[in-house]
């Protein structure tokens, strides 16, 4: 549930929107949570293929606020344009490796669609050393209630993820309330024909969920994503848009310090997904997104490598926007119940799994609607609810930063 809040605009300067994902602001200067919409318990036998779960939350401190934004200063529809060269966010980039002629790799020396093989979420992290405060964030977030869901360590399988060439028409958008400035792009998106968002069949957003439209473009070398987006006929609205450049390996800033994504955290979604073709293949090369209800996130504070987090609720020792979970290295893999249970506990004991949004159910998968194979019959919601908060362990973080929402970044322009 992305949550921002805009402060202070530029007097006579075009201020081009930017990312707001998930990330509600509220006129008062703070912001809610963006994140997941919160989903209820989803039974083994519900629809595997897209993974849909019902939009209840279960405590009123889990609730997402919408509120309305009247002191953003959106700029108008920016028609026309056209994605040309990598304009991207200005900031150090003295610690970027230049690899636009490299194939990106994921460090095993396969190549990996969405980034170098030094994103943080490619990193074998089995050998990280365990946090000083591990015990004591494991300890609040048991105090709290542990996971969301009814202490449930679900899977959500609904976030799709959509491939576009060279001849997938791009299409501008209508910018709604969600969408936050200088935080995310205003450039036409592609759309590729018979796709689908997140928890719908189509592209429009009728279950009122988060709506998140990601699109893959390999040939551009970029990764669009979308927070609320809804496309009906002709008209195209939508939230914040977070456009990633996948021949980079992105600073500890990320897109921009205080920037949200579309995720709260600022995070790219689409490589921390899991697929039923890893799983059926046998093995995950990279981190997993987890999500958290907002009452149970340190309240207002992050830490690298996420830029950004949300007016969470939590105590003091709960853990913050970004948090690095590892399951125990000598947790009982043979104890869960079939083998692509144990594909992705065993990435969660060597890559891990990064706190992203606010929500209910605790783990994402991608759809298998456009993969090989199928998760009936490999993976059910809950093959993994054996896992307890306490089978996990943080790994070494940065000090904490609070949120201030005070994005500064120059937007992409086409």
């Amino acid at each position: 549930m992305m949550q921002i809040i805009r402060r202070s605009w530029w007097i006579g300067v075009v201020v081009v929107l930017a990312v707001g994902c998930a990330d509600e602001r509220e006129p008062s200067g703070d912001a809610p949570d963006h994140g997941e919409a919160d989903q209820a318990d989803v039974s083994q036998d519900d629809e595997m293929d897209q993974g849909r779960l019902d939009n209840v939350p279960t405590e009123l401190s889990d609730l997402d606020v919408q509120p309305d934004m009247p002191d953003l200063d959106v700029q108008g529809d920016m028609q026309d344009l056209d994605v040309q060269g990598d304009t991207f966010d200005i900031q150090d980039t003295s610690d970027i490796r230049d690899t636009s002629t490299e194939p990106d790799t994921n460090g095993s020396g396969e190549e990996s669609p969405y980034a170098p093989a030094g994103a943080f979420f490619y990193q074998d992290v089995s050998g990280a050393p365990v946090a000083a405060d591990s015990a004591t964030i494991i300890a609040a977030l048991r105090q709290a209630g542990g996971w969301g869901n009814g202490d449930r360590f679900q899977i959500d399988f609904s976030l799709e993820v959509l491939v576009a060439d060279a001849s997938t028409p791009k299409r501008q958008f209508e910018q709604t309330d969600d969408f936050y400035s200088p935080d995310c792009d205003a450039v036409r998106v592609p759309v590729p024909s018979g796709g689908n968002l997140e928890g719908e069949d189509g592209y429009e957003c009728s279950q009122d969920g988060d709506c998140h439209l990601i699109v893959h473009a390999p040939h551009e070398r970029r990764l669009y994503e979308m927070w609320r987006a809804d496309i009906r006929g002709d008209t195209f609205r939508g939230g914040c848009l977070a456009v990633w450049d996948t021949s980079r390996v992105y600073p500890e800033v990320g897109r921009g310090d205080q920037c949200t994504s579309a995720d709260a955290a600022g995070f790219p979604i689409a490589p921390l997904l899991f697929t039923a073709d890893e799983v059926a293949a046998g093995e995950i090369k990279h981190a997993i997104r987890f999500i958290l209800p907002n009452n149970r996130i340190r309240a207002r504070t992050y830490v690298r490598p996420a830029t950004h987090g949300t007016n969470t609720t939590g105590s003091a020792d709960a853990p913050p926007y970004g948090v690095h979970f590892r399951l125990r290295a000598d947790y009982p893999l043979e104890t869960l119940p079939n083998e692509g249970a144990r594909v992705v506990a065993r990435a969660l004991q060597r890559y891990g799994m990064y706190h992203a949004d606010g929500g209910q159910i605790a783990l994402t998968a991608q759809s298998d609607r456009r993969t090989q194979a199928k998760w009936e019959g490999l993976l059910g919601p809950r093959d993994l609810a054996a896992l307890r908060v306490e089978d996990f362990e943080v790994i070494h973080h940065s000090a904490p930063i609070p949120v201030t929402y005070d994005c500064r970044r120059q937007p992409l322009s086409e």
